[in-house]
């Protein structure tokens, strides 16, 4: 039986607490953060250096002096993720620089709203924009080494001066994170996630919910989520924490169970499965095609263009058999409607 009792509680139940475009935001997350170790799981400042490789793959990760983004940090990237999703999918144009309330962060990720809660955010910018990551992993169609940081940069925007109470913040997300959005290689993350009291139960979470999905089990052995989680701890306190897991059973989406050293993770079936674009076989566009495109959307970028059709294919099951004259059609019923950007 799910055990709601060893969650923290839903401070706002409400959704009308939300202004629309925040509670209709689909919470999202990149692949590629619940596929790696990017954030560390202690509050307590973290100043190592960290280096993970994963068969081909490695990343390594510097922190500022004010320590490691903890993954209670990533709250703010999960919600600018959240946002940039949901206006994609009004159609709208978007960008890398995403204008944030505070106090609809804060509500959105389940926090108070105290003074406390805002120096906490400005402390989690700081670690956000500080920490430094050196990777070869894939986003979307590159493949490079390259450094970067989880944000490139943010601003605040305070009433009555420095001390005031912080009324808006912007966020820069980093071109890697923003490729990895634009390519779609996102996923859906239950509302619950902002009530796992643990870290450690936070980066379990997600990490079945990349390797399990909507599959009915993932199996896992205890040392390996132990080394994929990025968890410190000796491997029997690790062991521990599973079956807390395993009692409690209060994982969202997922059941936990242990069959001898493996983790199993078994489908609640409260997921919808989801369409992505690579499901859908459509073809390249030729050079052809995205001339044509640019004379029939004058001041469009025609790559986000195609993205934004392959996304609509996605979704409607679509698989034209002439893309070029599909895709130059799409431009032009999105010109009739937006006009020029």
């Amino acid at each position: 039986m799910f055990e709601s009792n060893v969650l923290l509680p839903e401070r706002h139940p409400d959704l009308e607490l939300f202004v629309c475009d925040v509670a209709d935001a689909v919470l999202k997350d990149v692949m590629q953060h619940m596929e790696h170790p990017f954030f560390s799981l202690t509050t307590k400042p973290d100043t190592a250096v960290r280096r993970y490789e994963h068969g081909a793959n490695w990343i390594e990760i510097t922190p500022s002096v004010k320590g490691l983004a903890t993954i209670h940090d990533k709250d703010i990237l999960i919600y600018c993720i959240s946002q940039v999703m949901a206006a994609l999918k009004r159609g709208e144009r978007v960008s890398r620089r995403v204008r944030v309330n505070s106090a609809d962060l804060l509500r959105f990720t389940n926090r108070g709203t105290g003074g406390r809660e805002y120096r906490l955010l400005v402390d989690a910018l700081d670690r956000l924009e500080g920490t430094r990551i050196r990777t070869n992993i894939r986003t979307g169609d590159h493949a490079r080494t390259e450094g970067f940081g989880l944000i490139d940069a943010s601003a605040i925007e305070r009433r009555f001066g420095l001390n005031g109470r912080m009324l808006w913040c912007e966020v820069v997300l980093s071109d890697w994170v923003f490729n990895a959005i634009r390519a779609n290689e996102v996923l859906t993350l239950h509302r619950d996630y902002f009530r796992l009291r643990k870290p450690l139960e936070r980066r379990v979470y997600e990490m079945a919910r990349k390797h399990c999905g909507t599959q009915k089990t993932w199996r896992i052995s205890v040392d390996t989520l132990r080394k994929k989680s990025g968890s410190t701890s000796p491997i029997r306190l690790f062991r521990q924490m599973v079956r807390h897991l395993v009692d409690h059973d209060h994982l969202p989406d997922y059941s936990v169970t242990l069959e001898d050293d493996n983790v199993v993770f078994t489908n609640r079936n409260t997921m919808q499965p989801e369409r992505r674009i690579a499901d859908v076989a459509i073809g390249p566009v030729s050079n052809f095609g995205y001339e044509d495109a640019r004379s029939r959307a004058p001041g469009w970028d025609v790559y986000y263009l195609e993205q934004e059709w392959r996304s609509w294919c996605a979704e409607q099951e679509i698989e034209p058999r002439n893309p070029d004259r599909h895709f130059v059609s799409f431009c032009i019923a999105w010109f009739e409607k937006r006009g020029r950007p």
